[in-house]
């Protein structure tokens, strides 16, 4: 039973509650002394009461059930998985919104980095040429592009991992979890990237060609009309090369890194700690995770900025006018800040949600491998 329980049962008599052991509260007995009489009937009381504790409460008696614990989802449910979807739609959508600024200087010095020398300068030289506004151009896209990824993202993540693990049995679960968080992880980003990638289109011809449109609403119809529908997509291979590895590195390392502060740093269980404790540790296991997936997606990153930029640019014009060099290292100090804090910010969105209706944080002993586990044992 846990503190919520026992608190509120504390509030209420014990005789109320409906359990083998519940006494049934007489309702002819207070009916009785509301008309008058002194006490009830012994034999009716002696009959109903007889009568509620061997075979459940009479039509003339009532009983309390006992409280059950509001907000709570069982583990991989519908509403689970819902809960999960949700959670990935807040935690990507308004942390990517966010970040806008610095993700169009990032950009912006991938594509011309002659102009946008530096991170400071490039902050100077936007502020200058489009006002205070400008630092928000292509939000729109953002916002949306990246809510539908994360609502792939997390949604399928917790999906496949227990598919995963499930197909794996109760042993191999346990031995090869981080395994099965990389295999969930990389089958989710597949999926959640093709929802991405028509708005990560937009979004990049806006922040990178001044003057090619507002935003989405006529930045969509212009490029369509430039690339076609398919175009929309051109950038999808590069987008996979970014993400999924990002996605993998970004769970897997995740779960590693909180499980070991759950078992070495923190001094008591997970589920002892408070709400506040645990967000704290979903946000330093993110921001390390996203520096992690910083550096392995970055390469991918500058690919694809370059070929949503350019009109029927290749990966190999990429290469030959940035370089291996600018590919692995233009514009990675300003990603690697963006990224961790988006990370860190991600997860700590995405567990304050599902604390909020009743599912746990993700990390520590994960459930699935905490029962492929026990029922190995």
């Amino acid at each position: 039973m846990d503190v919520w329980e026992r608190s509120h049962r504390s509030l209420v008599p014990s005789h109320l509650y409906s359990s083998s052991s519940a006494q049934a509260l007489n309702l002819d007995g207070a009916l009785s002394k509301i008309r008058g009489f002194s006490s009830p009937s012994p034999s009716l009381t002696q009959t109903s009461f007889a009568s509620s504790t061997s075979h459940g409460p009479s039509s003339k008696s009532f009983v309390i059930p006992a409280p059950s614990e509001p907000g709570k989802i069982e583990m991989y449910s519908p509403a689970f998985y819902a809960a999960c979807t949700a959670g990935g739609i807040l935690s990507c959508g308004l942390t990517h919104m966010a970040a806008t600024p610095l993700d169009l200087v990032k950009c912006n010095m991938q594509i011309d980095p002659a102009k946008y020398k530096s991170i400071s300068s490039g902050f100077g030289v936007l502020l200058k040429e489009q006002g205070l506004r400008g630092f928000f151009r292509g939000w729109v896209p953002t916002l949306l592009g990246y809510s539908a990824q994360g609502a792939c993202k997390y949604g399928f993540y917790e999906f496949f991992k227990k598919y995963y693990s499930d197909l794996a049995g109760p042993e191999y679960a346990a031995k090869y979890k981080t395994l099965i968080y990389l295999a969930g992880s990389a089958s989710a980003e597949v999926i959640a990237d093709v929802a991405l990638c028509p708005m990560e289109a937009v979004k990049v011809r806006v922040q990178t060609q001044p003057g090619f449109a507002r935003g989405l609403s006529d930045g969509l119809p212009k490029f369509v009309k430039s690339e076609g529908a398919l175009g929309l997509y051109k950038g999808i291979v590069p987008l996979w090369g970014r993400q999924i590895p990002y996605t993998m590195m970004k769970f897997a390392t995740f779960e590693t890194i909180v499980e070991m502060i759950y078992k070495y740093s923190v001094p008591k269980p997970k589920e002892q700690c408070s709400n506040s404790l645990q967000l704290g540790i979903s946000f330093g296991g993110g921001y390390i995770a996203g520096v992690f997936c910083a550096l392995v997606s970055h390469p991918a990153d500058n690919l694809v900025s370059f070929l949503n930029n350019a009109k029927g640019s290749t990966v190999g014009d990429a290469v030959k006018k940035l370089g291996l060099w600018g590919l692995f290292t233009r514009g990675l100090p300003l990603r690697i800040v963006m990224i961790g804090t988006l990370t860190g910010a991600q997860w700590v969105i995405y567990d304050a949600f599902k604390i909020s209706v009743g599912v746990p944080t993700t990390g520590g002993v994960a459930p699935v491998a905490e029962v492929a586990a026990k029922a190995a044992a």
